[in-house]
C-alpha cells in the first residue's frame, strides 16, 4: 500500500482545458486543487478565469490559468515574455512551486480525430497538425511526473490513421515508454456517456494513467479496478431532453424582429431572468417556418421527414443549395439529444428544439445543460464562441464521475509518497 494522508490535496493541472468541463467535475467532487489551466483560445480562458473566481473563488485565477500554445511546452513550463500573441507568463514551474503535481487531466482538439472532420477535410485530416497534440500533453506529463493523468478523446481516435499508423498504437506505445500503465484495448476505454445521466447521443474514450514508478506492480490492478468496477458504479438512470430543458421558460417568435443595444432578436425574452444564457439566436422567416413544420410534423405523428432523403430533399427547395448530409434535426422530448458539438457556433439546424410553437434552435443555455452544466455557469462574451466551446467541453456531470472514481483509487492504494 502507497503511503497518503486523508488531508491530502491532489494537485492537478488540466491541459487543453477549454472553458472548463473537465475541471468542473474535480472542482465539484472536492479533494482536487488547481494549480494550472492551459488553453490557447481567449474566449474559454475568459470564461475559465470568470469561473475560477466567481464559483471556485481562486484569488489567483488570472494566474492559474495560462493562455499560451501547449505545443510550446519548454516556454510553457520556464515562462514567456511579451509574445505577441500571448503576452507575459511566469511559467508552470513557478506557478507550481513546491506542490506536488499529482494528476494531469485533458484532451487535445478532436477535429483531426473526428469521424465528421475527415469526411469534411480531402485528405481525411491525415495532414492534420493536431494528430499528434498528445504529444505536446505527454511532454507536460513526463516533465512533472504525476502520480495520474486521465486523457479524453473522440471515439474516432480509435480508427484514426495519420501517415498510415495507426494512432492509438503510437500513443499506447508513447505513454507506456513514459513510465505510465495503461489499459491495453482502448476499445474497453469507451464511455457512453448517456449511461452516466448527460443527456445526449456522446461516446467518448478515457485513458487512465498510472504511473508505474509509483505504483509498480498494482498499477495493472489500478486500471483493471478503474475501468471493470469503479466507474461503472456510478451509471444512473438515463435522463431525456424533456427532463433536462423542458423546465425552461419558453421562447415563441415575435410578430416581427425587434432590434435592441444594436442587435436583432426574432423571439422573446425568457420570464426567469434567474436562468443564464437563455437567448434564442435570431432566426429568419424561413427558417422558423422549417423548424415549425419539422416539429409539427413529429408532433403530428406523420413523420413525414424521418429518413435522409426527405431532409436533403427539403433542404434543397427551401434553400436552392445542395448538400451530401441532411441538416435538419430536431430534439425528441422523450429520448435523449443528438451529440452538442461545436458546430453549433455555426447554425442551429440539427439542434432544432421540439416544440413547434418555439421555432427555433436551442439556445445558451439549453445546449449547457444537454452537456450537463449547472445553471450557475454563467458563459460570458460572444454568444456564438459560447456554443463553440460548450460543445467542445466535457460534459461536468460525467467529469465528476471521473473525479470521484479517481478518489476512490486513491483511497484504496494511495496517493504516493
Amino acid at each position: 500500500m502507497v503511503n497518503c494522508k486523508a488531508s491530502d490535496k491532489v494537485y492537478t493541472i488540466d491541459l487543453f482545458a477549454g472553458c472548463g468541463g473537465l475541471l468542473e467535475g474535480f472542482e465539484k467532487q472536492g479533494s482536487y486543487g488547481t494549480l494550472a489551466c492551459v488553453e490557447w483560445e481567449k474566449a474559454p480562458c475568459d470564461n475559465l478565469i470568470n469561473r475560477l473566481q466567481t464559483k471556485w473563488k481562486y484569488k489567483d485565477a488570472e494566474s492559474k490559468v495560462i493562455r499560451f500554445d501547449v505545443q510550446r511546452t519548454s516556454e510553457l513550463t520556464v515562462g514567456y515574455e511579451n509574445d505577441i500573441e500571448y503576452g507575459s507568463h511566469k511559467g508552470l514551474d513557478k506557478l507550481i512551486g513546491d506542490k506536488k503535481v499529482s494528476l494531469i487531466i485533458g484532451g487535445p482538439p478532436c477535429q483531426a480525430y473526428s469521424l465528421a472532420g475527415r469526411i469534411r477535410d480531402a485528405n481525411g485530416m491525415r495532414d492534420d497538425y493536431r494528430n499528434y497534440l498528445f504529444e505536446s500533453y505527454l511532454k507536460v506529463v513526463e516533465k512533472y511526473k504525476p502520480n495520474f493523468f486521465i486523457f479524453e478523446n473522440v471515439q474516432g481516435m480509435l480508427s484514426a490513421t495519420p501517415k498510415g499508423t495507426q494512432i492509438t498504437d503510437k500513443i499506447r506505445d508513447s505513454f507506456e515508454k513514459s513510465g505510465y500503465k495503461v489499459i491495453s484495448n482502448f476499445r474497453e476505454a469507451i464511455f457512453d456517456l448517456s449511461e452516466y445521466g448527460v443527456p445526449q447521443n456522446r461516446k467518448r474514450v478515457i485513458i487512465l494513467g498510472v504511473n508505474k514508478e509509483v505504483y509498480k506492480n498494482m498499477s495493472v490492478s489500478i486500471i483493471d479496478d478503474f475501468y471493470n468496477e469503479i466507474v461503472p458504479k456510478y451509471k444512473c438512470e438515463k435522463a431525456t431532453v424533456m427532463s433536462s430543458i423542458g423546465d425552461l421558460s419558453r421562447l415563441y417568435p415575435l410578430r416581427g424582429p425587434i432590434s435592441q443595444n444594436g442587435k436583432k432578436y426574432s423571439h422573446s425574452f425568457a420570464q426567469n431572468t434567474t436562468i443564464l444564457n437563455h437567448i434564442p439566436r435570431f432566426h429568419n422567416e424561413r427558417d422558423m417556418g422549417i423548424f415549425r413544420m419539422l416539429a409539427e410534423d413529429i408532433e403530428s405523428g406523420r413523420n413525414i421527414y424521418n429518413n435522409t432523403k426527405e431532409l436533403k430533399k427539403l433542404y434543397t427547395e427551401k434553400t436552392g443549395r445542395e448538400s451530401n448530409v441532411h441538416k435538419y434535426y430536431v430534439l425528441k422530448w422523450i429520448e435523449k439529444s443528438n451529440t452538442i458539438p461545436a458546430h453549433l457556433y455555426k447554425d442551429g439546424l440539427r439542434h432544432i428544439h421540439p416544440d413547434s410553437r418555439q421555432a427555433r434552435s436551442i439556445t445558451v443555455r439549453e445546449a449547457a445543460r444537454l452537456q450537463a452544466f449547472d445553471d450557475d455557469y454563467e458563459f460570458i462574451g460572444g454568444m456564438m464562441r459560447q456554443y463553440k466551446m460548450i460543445g467542445n467541453a466535457v460534459p461536468p456531470k460525467f467529469s465528476l464521475v471521473l473525479a470521484q472514481s479517481l478518489k476512490n483509487i486513491i483511497d484504496k492504494y494511495g496517493l504516493g509518497v
